[in-house]
């Protein structure tokens, strides 16, 4: 059982990492495309779609999968699990701070420029990084 838990974690994670980079691009290509009017009217589509029916129910696969295995694995002693948890919380906020500005994107109130969400897309690549590394290394 634990092999096919493991295997259901890593499709989510995939699944919910392709939102996490591809949701900023999107917001991209809306604020860099601002007065194309029918051109983001499609991508406000894009972005609540991938958001609400791929990001969210990929996210909670994640974790609850995750839950799974750490309590079958009986890890909770394990600092670099610590570690990892940490850094899976900050990828949650980051998410979540994406709906922030997808709802701003749709209600036509947001600041940011293409170049900030180009700069702000480099965040789950950071913190893919560390969670990886926690899981495949081990260091503590």
């Amino acid at each position: 059982m634990y092999n096919w838990i493991v295997w259901f974690h890593v499709i989510s994670f995939i699944s919910w990492f392709a939102v996490l980079f591809y949701l900023p691009r999107l917001f991209v290509y809306h604020t860099e495309n601002i007065a194309n009017e029918g051109f983001v009217k499609v991508v406000k589509i894009q972005e609540m779609k991938l958001f609400k029916y791929i990001g969210v129910p990929s996210m909670w696969a994640t974790i609850l999968s995750g839950a799974g295995l750490i309590y079958l694995g009986n890890w909770m002693s394990a600092p670099w699990l610590h570690v990892k948890l940490l850094f899976v919380l900050f990828l949650i906020i980051d998410f979540y701070s994406m709906n922030i500005y997808r709802k701003q994107l749709l209600e036509d109130r947001c600041s940011k420029s293409g170049k900030f969400f180009r700069m702000y897309n480099e965040i789950p690549t950071i913190l893919m990084l560390v969670i990886v590394a926690m899981v495949v290394l081990k260091p503590f």
